[in-house]
């Protein structure tokens, strides 16, 4: 992790060749400021990513140790969903707020994000604590906006949605509860916890389709809109194109005016008949 935010000292966002975690950045002095270079792959935040990574296996077999019903393996297996949990809140924040973004880390992030919850809903379905449908509705939700987000990327990026942080906070917080083994008014409230975790995964998708819709109509318009432009420009500045009323004409047959005193030529050539 970088002493100093690369934002607040005009930071470069270039990768420091062989950067190391904890080894201060480079500073280039940039005309009387000094611009930090971005830290390296071995940085705190990719770091926590791939030790979530590493928690998705270890959370998968220390929820089905004897049987998947043992209390005190489900104990340790929440823990390790816990912490899964924690370090993606921090390893974005530390990430945002130090400049260290890689290119690792957005592929890897999302990737871990979705495995743990996966693994934890698809795991408890398979031991009878969730019903299928429930976790086909989350799984497919989660698939379907990542393959919106590509749809729509050369458009733009969809960002993040305070009801998307929310649904997240709420399947995690459901999820975890399931893990664990409760009883009586608990296990009654985590039922509640996971029905308000699917109305908003149901409620925040449809928003992004319609943030999706949105952004593809305004990109295609823009499209359309350079297309034409191009159009009209092409239109009289091409070779033989049709001349624009208050332009000289364009073309072979365009010729320039006689110069006084000269020899009465045509003055032909590329610059002929443009217009400035």
């Amino acid at each position: 992790m970088t002493g100093v935010p690369a934002s607040a000292s005009g930071g470069t966002g270039r990768p420091v060749p062989g950067g190391k975690l904890g080894v201060p950045p480079r500073s280039q002095d940039t005309g009387g400021t000094k611009a930090v270079d971005q830290a390296g792959l071995w940085n705190i935040a990719n770091i926590l990513t791939m030790i979530r990574l590493v928690l998705v296996p270890a959370f998968v077999v220390l929820l089905l140790q004897d049987g998947g019903h043992d209390p005190v393996w489900r104990a340790w297996a929440w823990a390790a969903f816990a912490v899964a949990m924690i370090t993606d809140v921090f390893d974005g924040h530390l990430a945002r707020t130090y400049n260290l973004v890689t290119d690792f880390g957005k592929i890897a992030d999302p990737i871990a994000d979705k495995a743990i919850m996966a693994a934890g809903l698809i795991c408890l379905s398979s031991l009878g604590d969730l019903p299928w449908w429930v976790t086909a509705v989350i799984l497919a939700r989660e698939l379907g906006i990542t393959l919106m987000r590509f749809w729509v990327i050369r458009h733009g990026v969809i960002p993040a949605s305070r009801g998307g942080k929310m649904k997240t906070l709420a399947q995690g917080t459901a999820v975890g509860m399931y893990v664990l083994v409760l009883t009586g008014p608990l296990a009654t409230l985590r039922f509640w916890v996971m029905a308000v975790a699917v109305v908003l995964t149901v409620v925040t998708a449809l928003d992004y389709v319609r943030e999706a819709i949105i952004l593809r109509r305004k990109g295609l318009a823009a499209e359309r809109a350079a297309k034409a432009g191009g159009g009209m420009v092409g239109a009289g500045g091409e070779p033989g194109g049709e001349s624009v009323p208050g332009q000289p004409a364009t073309g072979p047959e365009a010729e320039a005016p006689e110069v006084p005193g000269g020899s009465g030529a045509s003055a032909k050539g590329p610059a002929a008949g443009s217009a400035r």
